[in-house]
């Protein structure tokens, strides 16, 4: 067991490096000057190459890398080149709504998918099994975006029960009305998410019912029902923790596109603002940031795996 910790503690950090080139290659190779972007359009070029220089900007791409690695083994992601603020102070506010709404919509998303997704596998051949595998695809082919709207549209417009947008200025320290923000904006991810999980758990719950073991428990004088409870949903539910780190991955990519629709403050909108105003030490102590956390969800998800399920241990 230590050893396989150790062999996949040592591919997430080469997944991390790998991800810091692709990072700061990528966004050296975007249009535009961030010294006179930041300098202004009045700048003469001699102010422009002064502000260059002030920010290492005309320094090696190598030099540049190395800096920003060095940096980041000591915990230091860089500083903004707009305001000065150091990345990972910014990252923890924005985090205080970004974590909440991801853990949120995950939520919504196992407490659709679970019941649902069995429910859907037992009733199959039957009408009502069969509406519920064709209503989650179709859910699932909505786009984020549109499923925001139309929920804005029924419980902010028509309802009047959620607000439409933003975020309590003073932030958690208004408990009821910060939840209350991120509600619509889980919802609208939670049930996309959800949708595209209740098909794998109708899947593997499908195959469950057709193994040997239950079969056999169903024989011995159990209802389907109680067979697939006692000895089928076991390995189903570790089919699903085997995707719960894919899942968290589209839950961070839908919460990008979400905090645009909401307005909310959190590290996807400030991700989106960055790019655009070309804050690029900022941005790419974001994004490794975020590369970082999924890297770490799939390490955890692994080692859980790998403790839960005997039969990986027995082949190892």
């Amino acid at each position: 067991m230590i050893q396989y910790a150790l062999t996949r503690l040592a591919l997430l950090l080469l997944g991390l490096v790998v991800a810091s080139v692709l990072i700061f290659v990528t966004l050296r190779v975007l249009p535009g000057d961030v010294a006179q972007m930041i300098a202004g359009t009045n700048a003469t070029p001699a102010q422009v190459d002064a502000l260059r220089v002030q920010l290492g900007l005309d320094r090696p791409a190598l030099a540049q890398y190395v800096d920003w690695m060095a940096g980041v083994v000591r915990g230091d992601l860089g500083v903004s080149l707009r305001t000065g603020t150091p990345v990972i102070d910014e990252l923890v506010e924005k985090a205080q709504v970004t974590v909440p709404l991801g853990l949120i919509a995950l939520a919504i998303a196992l407490l659709i998918a679970l019941p649902l997704g069995v429910l859907s596998a037992m009733r199959r051949g039957r009408a009502d099994g069969a509406a519920l595998s064709i209503g989650a695809q179709a859910v699932a082919a909505i786009p984020v975006v549109w499923a925001g709207m139309m929920l804005v549209v029924v419980f902010a417009v028509w309802l009047d029960v959620f607000p439409a947008q933003g975020f309590p200025r003073a932030g958690w320290a208004e408990p009821g009305r910060a939840f209350q923000s991120l509600l619509l904006p889980a919802l609208t991810i939670g049930v996309v998410e959800g949708a595209m999980l209740l098909r794998f758990v109708r899947s593997a719950t499908l195959q469950a019912i057709g193994q040997d073991y239950v079969r056999t428990a169903a024989a011995k004088g159990l209802t389907r029902g109680r067979a697939l409870i006692r000895h089928g949903l076991p390995v189903v539910g570790l089919s699903i923790i085997s995707v719960l780190g894919l899942q968290i991955a589209g839950i961070l990519v839908g919460a990008v596109v979400i905090e645009q629709l909401f307005t909310l403050p959190g590290i996807g909108r400030m991700l989106v603002a960055d790019v655009g105003l070309r804050d690029l030490p900022k941005v790419q102590g974001e994004l490794l940031a975020l590369t970082g956390l999924v890297l770490l969800i799939g390490f955890a998800v692994d080692l859980l795996h790998r403790v839960i399920d005997p039969r990986q241990r027995e082949a190892a």
